[in-house]
This record gives C-alpha cells, sequence and structure tokens, in this order.
C-alpha cells in the first residue's frame, strides 16, 4: 500500500499545548506504515522537535527559535515577509510535495497553506475561539475579513471544542467548508509515566549535585530544581503561556486580596511568554513574591501538577486546554472560568466553573480556601479520555 504523504504546518514546536498535541499526534500516527509525516514550521528549534519520532521530518522557514529574534524582526520583518511571500513560501515549502496539508494551527501558517489552488487535500485546525483570538482592534478585525477568504480555502475544518465550532459560524457565516469537532490527542501513558519523574528540589539541589544523583531520564536532567511546595498550605499551579489570553494579572490581583484577608495559599505559574514583565511587575506591585513564583517553562510539567493541590486555568478565553486533560489524567482537582474549557471537565466532578470575571474568581477561590478539606475528600472521577476513538477520527479525515 503506498504511504500517504501529510504535512502539518505550526508556527514552532516550542512548550505549548497545540504543540505537545501535534508532536503525541503525529508520534502516533508514524506508528502505522500508512503515512510519511513532515512537519513545517516557521521558526526552528523548538524544545519538542527531540521528541519527535526519527521517521518525521521536520523542515523550518527560520532555523532559529522566535524569542532569539530581536522585537523589529518579531514584529515588523517577518511578519512582513509572512505575509507579502506567503505564496513564494507555498511554493518552495508545499506545494505539490503532499498528498494531504494540514495547518494545524490559526494565524500565518493558515495563510500560507491557503495559498494555491483549492483542492480537497487542505485541512485547517481551529484551536482557539476565533472571535476573541486577535483581540478587537482594528489590526484584529483587519485579520478576520482576510482570514475570512482563507478558510474558504480548505476543504475540511477541523475544531477542537464544540464552543469554537458555533464561534467560527457566527464569525464566518457564509464559510462552505465541511466542519468537524475532534478533541486534541494526548499521550495518556506518558503524562502517567512523566509525573512519576524524579525532580531535584530546591532544598536538595546542592545536595543532589555533590552526590551526582543519576536522573530517570535526560529530560529529568534538565529540570535543575522543584520550587518547594508548603506542605501546611495550599498550592495551587497555572500551567499556560504567559499571554494576555489566560489574565494571569487578574488572577495575582484575586490572589493578593485573599492573602490580605488572611486565607493563606501559594500561586505557582509554569510558562513563559510576552507577558513576564508584566506579571513581574504584577506581583511587586501587589507586594506578594513571597506566595507568588513564576517558575518559568519546564519541558516535564507533570510532577509539579502532580504535587499542586489545585491545577487552575482561569483564562478569558480558550479552546480546548491540554492542561485540564493532563490535569484530569492525574486526577487533579480542577479550577476554571467559564469558557470553552467546560469541555474539558463534563463528567469530571473534581472540577469547579467560576464566573469570568475578577469577583467571580475572588468569590470561587474563597470558598475553594475557606472550604479546602471538603474539596480534597471528594471522590476523584474516572477519566474517560479516549485516544483510540480521537487517533481514529484523525486518520478518517486524512482518509476522505
Amino acid at each position: 500500500m503506498k504511504m500517504k504523504k501529510v504535512v502539518f504546518g505550526i508556527t514552532s514546536l516550542t512548550l505549548g499545548g497545540a504543540e505537545r498535541v501535534l508532536v503525541d499526534l503525529v508520534n502516533e500516527l508514524s506508528k502505522a506504515e500508512e503515512y510519511k509525516i513532515t512537519i513545517f514550521t516557521i521558526y526552528g528549534q523548538g524544545e519538542f522537535e527531540k521528541q519527535l519520532s526519527p521517521n518525521i521530518k521536520i523542515q523550518s522557514i527560520y532555523n532559529h527559535k522566535f524569542n532569539e529574534l530581536n522585537k523589529l524582526q518579531r514584529k515588523v520583518i517577518i511578519p512582513l515577509k509572512i505575509l507579502l511571500g506567503k505564496l513564494s513560501i507555498y511554493k518552495k515549502f508545499i506545494k505539490n510535495k503532499y498528498d494531504v496539508e494540514v495547518a494545524f494551527l490559526e494565524g500565518p501558517i493558515t495563510r500560507i497553506f491557503s495559498c494555491g489552488k483549492e483542492t480537497n487535500k487542505k485541512i485547517a485546525w481551529v484551536h482557539n475561539d476565533i472571535a476573541q483570538v486577535f483581540g478587537n482592534g482594528i489590526k484584529a478585525k483587519l485579520k478576520r475579513k482576510i482570514d475570512s477568504k482563507l478558510y474558504n480555502k480548505f476543504s475540511k475544518l477541523i475544531f477542537v471544542s464544540q464552543n469554537n465550532l458555533e464561534s467560527f459560524k457566527q464569525c464566518y457565516p457564509e464559510n462552505k467548508a465541511q466542519k468537524q469537532v475532534i478533541y486534541n490527542y494526548i499521550d495518556k501513558e506518558q503524562v502517567l509515566k512523566k509525573a512519576n519523574e524524579q525532580v531535584v528540589s530546591e532544598s536538595n539541589n546542592q545536595r543532589a549535585n555533590s552526590q551526582a544523583i543519576t536522573q530517570t531520564s535526560e529530560e529529568t536532567a534538565n529540570e535543575q530544581t522543584l520550587t518547594e511546595f508548603n506542605e501546611n498550605e495550599i498550592n495551587l499551579l497555572t500551567v499556560a503561556r504567559l499571554v494576555p489570553q489566560k489574565a494571569l494579572d487578574r488572577l495575582i490581583k484575586v490572589h493578593s486580596k485573599l492573602i490580605k484577608e488572611g486565607l493563606k495559599h501559594n500561586l505557582y505559574i509554569i510558562g513563559e511568554g510576552p507577558e513576564k514583565q508584566n506579571l513581574e511587575q504584577a506581583i511587586k506591585d501587589e507586594n506578594c513574591s513571597e506566595t507568588v513564583k513564576l517558575l518559568g517553562k519546564k519541558e516535564n510539567p507533570y510532577p509539579y501538577m502532580k504535587k499542586a493541590d489545585y491545577i487552575c486555568l482561569l483564562s478569558n478565553y480558550e479552546g480546548y486546554p491540554m492542561t485540564i486533560v493532563e490535569a484530569k489524567i492525574l486526577g487533579k482537582y480542577i479550577l476554571i472560568t467559564d469558557t470553552a474549557a467546560k469541555e474539558t471537565i463534563k463528567d469530571y466532578n473534581r472540577s469547579k466553573v467560576f464566573e469570568n470575571s475578577e469577583q467571580g474568581i475572588y468569590e470561587g477561590l474563597k470558598d475553594i480556601l475557606q472550604n479546602h478539606s471538603k474539596y480534597v475528600k471528594e471522590a476523584s472521577s474516572s477519566n474517560n479520555y479516549d485516544n483510540e476513538q480521537i487517533i481514529n477520527q484523525v486518520k478518517r479525515v486524512l482518509e476522505n
């Protein structure tokens, strides 16, 4: 049987939810001798590249990371090159080379993959609320107007949640492409395995180095420290990119207010992103540097998630966040705002949904902290995450 050549496009394979999904997805697809897979990225050297199966090819326009570029390159030069030169990029890297072309992320990748003739082999994945992802300014409206034409070039659109599908229909009611919801794929066994990997804590780091303790894997060796969670206090953890969408400044304000009211707890945030400096300033302004810790990016966040009391994702809007799926796999208590993320916790009883406002988060967290002993005793829900069903849905899309 002839192998089907498939290319998946994504901005980069740096640490992130959609990136994690793509790596797990293509690794699983590559186990069968049905597909010859290439990943096309704008920026290279992403942390997840080394986790790809060796039989998966990767191509990049730029062989360096996004954050290695200066501000002018990131904000002006490269975006303009991609916008004005997307057709030449498509002809050079994509055209006539693959049986199926999959734009796996909204934005510049979708614009590049929309080039060329309208064919039945073009697929676009939408991971976010398309009505909110670009904001509400003039620039955002222009992007939505441009994208309304581009999405008509795809024969099929895949959405990671029903909420995102409905939002897309409202934004682009004229779009005639076939549409389908497929929940994000993740390697459940790998999450459980990595959660049990040994991570050296700050208090033991010096002793561990002097004794040359052997780590259980290369990834674990890269994890130099695990901030000590205070066993006598409640520990909240957020794993997310530091971007406005995640509303972490709002969470820090609520945290500070609750601390001042005598409700002791700690807030840990794993992730990197453009909001880092603003969040550092917010922590300073709220005088809560002792109880809020920005831990930076972690290739293996699962030991941290396993140790936390609550996993929080109190965003302005969401798609189908993998952090929450991972938290379910680990049996953690989950706190989210009223966004599309609600789809991830249906039938999972260890969870609370807060009103999507500063006051709603304040009231929700206050209840959690005041009644912590009640919530931690709640029975764990069984996780019905079905890898096989999801991978079969993806295969059917690629075949048809």
